[in-house]
């Protein structure tokens, strides 16, 4: 009789089949796999590498150009009620999708009426009280995009504490006039007056006026 030797290594890798092949399905038996299923048992494939994320910066965008304002800027209108019997006032402005807008009011500050027609005469000064480069004024709104119409001009006559209304247009630059040099029309004697807020209008640009209206009654 011949006698039949078993075969132990055959026998203990048919075993480790039958038994883990369910769990480790392709993966074998040997130790990185054991180790890997341990690790992830529900053999969930490892996440991709997230890209980088850059924190957003804090540093805000670049400001206008705006010249400093000088206190020597000459013709500046003194505290009170000028000689003139008029004083001037700008608003804070408004902007809409490139339009910007302010506000220009003359007040009869003195003892007797005042006549005023037409349109005010407006110069856009620097920071140093110098003409703003390239900067024209005119009368109207034709000549600045989407401005609204000017009323067009109409006599008035301003009893002492009344005031008149004209809007400034123009569109918008990345520097900015500090100043504005206003009479009541051209000819008459300008000051020089600084708006709450410079003016974003930039060389070789327009700067559209209405005609003087009566202010709304508040």
């Amino acid at each position: 009789m011949i006698a039949i030797r078993p075969r132990p290594f055959r026998s203990a890798a048919l075993i480790c089949l039958l038994v883990l092949t369910p769990v480790l399905g392709a993966s074998g038996c040997g130790l990185s796999a054991e180790l890997d299923r341990e690790s992830n048992p529900e053999r969930t494939p490892p996440p991709s590498p997230s890209p980088a994320v850059v924190p957003p910066t804090s540093t805000p965008p670049p400001a206008p150009v705006t010249s400093e304002p000088s206190a020597t800027v000459s013709g500046q209108q003194p505290e009170g009620c000028p000689t003139s019997g008029l004083r001037f006032a700008a608003d804070q402005g408004d902007a809409a999708m490139g339009l910007r807008a302010m506000g220009l009011d003359v007040t009869n500050c003195g003892d007797s009426p005042r006549e005023l027609h037409g349109y005010p005469a407006v110069t856009v000064l620097d920071g140093s009280g110098d003409p703003f480069p390239g900067v024209r004024t005119v009368e109207g709104t034709d000549q600045v995009s989407m401005a609204p119409e000017d009323p067009g001009p109409r006599p008035l006559t301003l009893a002492p504490g009344e005031s008149a209304h004209a809007a400034l247009y123009w569109r918008m630059n990345n520097t900015s006039g500090v100043y504005l040099r206003v009479a009541p029309k051209e000819g008459d004697d300008t000051v020089t007056v600084r708006p709450p807020y410079p003016l974003d209008i930039g060389p070789e640009n327009i700067l559209g006026t209405t005609a003087w209206q009566p202010s709304e009654r508040r």
